[in-house]
């Protein structure tokens, strides 16, 4: 048996593991594809098989032997080989080869050579065994075609209509099974990357939740202390802080709103739904963070123009991440956030005057740092992180403007 028939514990459907490609359809990726249960199907075959050989030897065309119980037998044998053929069909399809020589050398009347093996040529097709199933066709019709010209069978009537007859049955049983095969392995692979799409879209509405959330929260929480020390000798700066408070909450609100709305939203790939920051709200992201009372220069180089929706999203997302890490974590008296619009792309770079990281800088901002690396590859651009003692932290970005 060829090493391809090795694995047959592993053929429990049409559709296996055919390369060893992890991307490949496996079997639980295709039994909900709406097709008849599998014992129906094979429950068919298993008597449309028996059925037609057995016709074909009670039509006793030739043959030393009249038909008797054994043969019924044999044809009832082919029938049942179709109840395991998912799980060995090149098992079956041997069994079968092997039943019809040993049929034909008991000289038993001729059952004809496609019928009685098409369903096990289909079945190892199916199973990804289509090698096997052409070379052993291919190796039984030498054989018997041999065989009958040895015993004298026209060499005219054997080639000119029962050779091209039987081996156009064997190659349609054949590109059947392999068609099958074929069409399940394709609706699997649409179904796993339609389950991909829909893990990396809720992957993408965790980092916008999270973005969105992480800078409000710290903003409230500063804000909330400088109301709690200011609340008895200076009720302005109360008001104020609640102010802020206020926004923040206000365009936190906004925002998941608007992320939420992408879950029940239409199922598309439409780009536009994605963000729901834009670099049109700098202004209040850059606003809120001073109130807060980390002043912020924003600087605007070139002339900003519309941008790609993804791009968009994700630049606002590296500043908003970036002035939070600023606000918890660095220290810091001023940030400034400088834009730099050229034809062809987007520069980013945020840069505080904080104390610093004295670690390893893909340490210093957590899932944050790894969120933008995230967004910024999957645009195909660069992002760099530079911090040391002293001289605070420093994020660059390139954002590509063609996609």
């Amino acid at each position: 048996m060829s090493s391809e028939g090795d694995d047959e514990r592993g053929a429990k459907s049409p559709v296996d593991d055919r390369a060893g490609s992890p991307a490949t359809a496996t079997l639980d990726d295709v039994s909900s594809y709406g097709k008849l249960d599998d014992r129906v199907v094979d429950a068919v075959l298993a008597v449309a098989v028996s059925v037609v050989v057995g016709v074909a030897i009670a039509a006793d065309l030739g043959g030393t032997r009249s038909p008797d119980a054994v043969a019924f037998l044999f044809a009832l044998g082919l029938g049942a080989l179709m109840f395991v053929r998912r799980y060995y069909p090149v098992l079956t399809l041997a069994a079968t080869v092997a039943g019809i020589i040993a049929y034909y050398l008991a000289d038993y009347p001729p059952i004809g050579l496609a019928i009685p093996v098409a369903a096990a040529l289909y079945s190892a097709a199916e199973a990804g065994r289509t090698r096997v199933a052409v070379g052993v066709a291919a190796g039984l019709l030498v054989v018997t075609t041999g065989f009958r010209l040895a015993e004298g069978d026209d060499p005219a009537y054997l080639f000119g209509f029962e050779f091209a007859s039987t081996v156009g049955l064997m190659a349609a049983a054949i590109a059947l099974g392999d068609g099958v095969r074929s069409r399940a392995l394709l609706a699997a692979e649409h179904e796993r990357r339609e389950r991909q799409r829909r893990e990396a879209e809720r992957m993408h509405l965790a980092r916008e939740v999270h973005d969105v959330l992480g800078h409000t929260v710290t903003v409230i929480s500063i804000q909330a202390n400088v109301a709690a020390e200011a609340v008895d000798d200076d009720p302005e700066a109360v008001r104020a802080a609640l102010g802020v408070i206020r926004e923040a909450a206000d365009g936190a609100v906004r925002e998941l709103r608007a992320t939420v709305g992408l879950l029940t939203a239409p199922d598309t790939d439409d780009p536009s739904r994605s963000p729901v920051g834009s670099v049109r709200h700098l202004d209040a992201l850059v606003r809120a963070t001073t109130d807060s009372g980390l002043p912020v220069d924003l600087d605007v180089d070139g002339t900003p123009g519309p941008l790609p929706s993804a791009v968009d999203a994700t630049a606002y997302r590296i500043v908003q991440e970036a002035l939070a890490n600023s606000l918890r974590h660095a220290q810091a008296t001023r940030v400034t956030v400088r834009l730099s619009y050229a034809d062809d792309r987007l520069e980013i770079s945020v840069a505080d005057d904080g104390r610093g990281w004295s670690g390893s800088v893909e340490d210093a901002g957590g899932r944050g740092l790894r969120g933008m690396r995230e967004r910024v590859s999957l645009l195909g651009g660069t992002l760099s992180v530079d911090s040391a003692p002293g001289r605070g932290f420093r994020i660059d970005a390139v954002l590509p403007l063609e996609m």
